[in-house]
């Protein structure tokens, strides 16, 4: 760039006229080439030199730029190898931490369970009276000498439990009396007691007492007082000795009854109504209901002779509903068929309402009978879940009053519903069979009149 200043200057000192001394212009003087062409030469030399310079510059440059990055991509590739080592390490760190810690979870669940295995051992052997768990050497041998001491004292307590034994000791008798007597255990499942006042198999009673047991068992008691085996050992099997076992309560069918409560009496008043209902229907279809060939047979003869007083008598000498419809029949014997008809259909109407007497009741009772066992259902939930929610789940007992309730209030729903139904229904099919009868018999009167009548005037003809 300086070269071609310089040069520039000099064409321009080349191109400028010269001046006289008095300011006039000089002569005009011809440019040599020869000084024009040294100029381009030289320019042309610097800028030749200034190129070579330059690529020499460049290459150099070139030079130091590929060398920097094959030492930078040696050093990045030596971080690369330092970082996968590193996280290959930091992995098996982190694999060996995750190793430490389940380590550390297992023992620590050890012991726990040891802790929880001592204590339940301790709690089991001291039901049985055994204190080697509570003293003080126990608590400060080493976790090996503690489970050997464990489970020494088991086997020798289990061993000494697995015998019957017979020691003196007191017992209640079944009217709560309490005696003195010999006390046979049987292992840790059994108990008899021998006194003068009673013997037999004993029962928890609560606190480590024993009560005698209301099956007799007295044969089974002596004998294992006296060191023999008897040939059927009649013995009460119990867990727990601290718990009081209670006798079963004889189950009896009115005290099924009573846990159903009020609704369950109401069951039971709507069951005996509709047992009194079948019955008075049933008494009433029966005087109602009569065989209609004693009927037939008593009123044809007269019929056949044209005697309808006569037969009108020995119809009403029946019971019942069809001697009614047979009755009003003969009654209106000189009427035309078709209002003859109307009557007997009138009078089977009119007979209709005694034989469905009593009919629609027992129906409803057979079906209000398990919606009230359904009522008692519900009832007896909604006091369960009361309980449940007062006291909780822990105790069966609290709860056994309100399923009680809710299953036996069903049962007896079902039971009066369903004996209902079926009687009633078959009433109702005795009912309409008492209704034909009555039709057929009025009928068969009504055709026999007809009959006599008809040969009475092919004779008369």
């Amino acid at each position: 760039m300086i070269a071609r200043a310089l040069l520039a200057t000099a064409l321009g000192a080349l191109a400028v006229p010269a001046l006289a001394q008095d300011g006039a212009p000089a002569p005009a003087t011809a440019t040599p080439e020869v000084v024009l062409e040294q100029a381009y030469k030289r320019e042309y030399a610097f800028l030749e030199a200034q190129k070579r310079e330059l690529t020499a510059r460049e290459a150099e440059t070139r030079r130091r730029f590929e060398a920097d990055r094959a030492r930078l991509q040696t050093e990045i590739a030596t971080l690369e190898s330092r970082a996968l080592a590193a996280k290959s390490e930091a992995e098996s760190l982190a694999d060996a931490l995750a190793r430490a810690e389940e380590r550390a979870e297992v023992a620590a669940g050890s012991r726990e369970l040891l802790g929880v295995t001592v204590e339940q051992a301790r709690a089991t052997l001291g039901s049985f009276g055994v204190r080697a768990l509570d003293e003080e050497s126990f608590g400060q041998a080493s976790v090996p000498e503690q489970l050997r001491t464990v489970f020494a004292t088991a086997a020798d307590t289990l061993a000494r439990l697995n015998t019957v034994r017979t020691e003196p000791g007191a017992f209640h008798l079944a009217d709560g009396t309490e005696v003195q007597g010999t006390l046979v255990r049987f292992g840790n499942v059994a108990v008899f007691g021998v006194s003068p006042q009673g013997s037999g198999a004993l029962a928890p009673a609560g606190g480590g007492a024993f009560r005698l047991w209301r099956a007799p068992a007295a044969d089974s008691a002596e004998a294992l007082a006296r060191g023999q085996t008897p040939p059927v050992l009649k013995a009460f099997l119990f867990e727990n000795v601290n718990t009081a076992v209670a006798e079963p309560e004889a189950k009896t069918l009115w005290g099924e009854v009573r846990k159903g409560g009020v609704i369950g009496y109401l069951i039971l008043l709507l069951g005996a109504l509709a047992l009194a209902l079948v019955a008075l229907r049933a008494l009433f279809l029966k005087n109602a209901g009569a065989a209609i060939a004693p009927i037939i047979a008593t009123v044809e003869r007269p019929l056949r002779e044209g005697r309808i007083d006569d037969a009108i008598a020995g119809a009403k000498r029946f019971k019942g509903s069809a001697a009614r419809v047979v009755t009003a029949a003969l009654r209106n014997l000189d009427r035309d068929r078709e209002h003859l008809e109307d009557i007997v259909s009138e009078s089977i109407l009119h007979e209709s309402g005694h034989l469905n007497r009593f009919g629609s009741f027992i129906t409803v009772i057979a079906a209000v009978a398990p919606l009230l066992g359904l009522l008692g259902t519900v009832t007896g939930m909604i006091q369960t879940f009361d309980v449940i929610t007062e006291f909780g789940t822990s105790d069966p007992k609290l709860l056994s009053g309100g399923i009680a309730v809710a299953l036996v209030t069903t049962e007896l729903g079902l039971a009066v519903a369903i004996p209902t139904l079926l009687l009633g229904n078959l009433l109702g099919g005795w009912a309409e069979r008492i209704k034909d009868d009555m039709e057929k018999a009025a009928l068969k009167v009504i055709n026999l009149y007809q009959d006599v009548k008809l040969a009475s005037l092919k004779q008369a003809a």
